[in-house]
């Protein structure tokens, strides 16, 4: 596997380690149909913690020596055959970067095209503990990644089930920016991009020019985000950069309802 790439993607991968974990009250208020709840706002945010998790389980194999074709096991939990273009693993009980136990499997592939590295990752009734995955997540980095500052695009195609039994679709296009401070605490998050979230039997439309987090503070605390719900367009603001667990929406008639994150 060129060592380029893997170091890519180990960086990548264990970057969105340090990815803030949403934490949304699930006391919603009683709302007509025509309201966006509290809890549907935590359902949309949640979501990229989920596939998250998937994705910071796999730092461990982008880390991993594949410069020869070979079948590579760690920890006597998961096996992988790796190729010159990527790998196909299946874990068994695996504990990965802090993750619940993994089970599944899943099959990634490389590109590199001059400034820019492309990977693919296809999840096979992949569990994180009790969540299923699958589907499709494919990466595009661009950026100095000896700089201060990188940016992946994410494509997602992905069914979750949760332990519940309900199921969330995810579909759509996300940039992520990572700028980098003087040490590792010290990291800004950007997320921009469309995408659409299918739950409970709602589909929510979702769009953001840039909205910010402090990965030390563990929310978005800037920017705003559009959530679009059968016709109703509401706009979700995260703050002015203070580090808090609020954030206001703001519907079309100007009416604002404050909520926790």
């Amino acid at each position: 596997m060129n060592r380029t790439i893997q170091k890519i993607c180990a960086i990548v991968f264990l970057s969105l380690a340090v990815l803030f974990v949403q934490s949304c009250s699930d006391d919603a208020k009683s709302v007509t149909e025509q309201e966006l709840t509290q809890a549907e706002v935590k359902t949309i945010l949640i979501t990229d913690d989920i596939s998250g998790i998937a994705d910071n389980a796999l730092a461990e194999l982008f880390a991993g020596d594949g410069t020869t074709t070979k079948t590579a096991k760690a920890n006597d939990c998961y096996v992988a055959e790796y190729t010159e273009t990527g790998f196909v693993a299946t874990f068994n009980n695996c504990v990965l970067n802090g993750t619940d136990n993994v089970n599944g499997t899943v099959t990634a592939t490389y590109e590199m095209a001059g400034e820019t590295a492309s990977f693919a990752v296809t999840f096979t009734d992949f569990y994180v503990g009790d969540i299923k995955l699958n589907g499709t997540r494919d990466f595009v980095v661009n950026g100095d990644m000896e700089g201060n500052s990188f940016s992946f695009t994410v494509t997602s195609n992905m069914t979750i089930e949760l332990a519940d039994g309900s199921i969330i679709e995810e579909t759509g296009n996300k940039t992520f920016t990572f700028t980098f401070g003087e040490s590792l605490d010290n990291i800004t998050i950007g997320l921009s991009g469309t995408w659409t979230i299918k739950s409970d039997g709602n589909t929510y439309s979702i769009e953001s020019d840039g909205v910010q987090a402090d990965a030390q503070c563990g929310n978005f605390t800037t920017g705003t985000m559009t959530i679009s719900k059968i016709g109703l367009v509401v706009t979700v603001d995260f703050g002015d950069g203070g580090c808090d667990d609020k954030a206001t929406l703001i519907y079309p008639d100007g009416t604002t309802e404050e909520i926790t994150i």
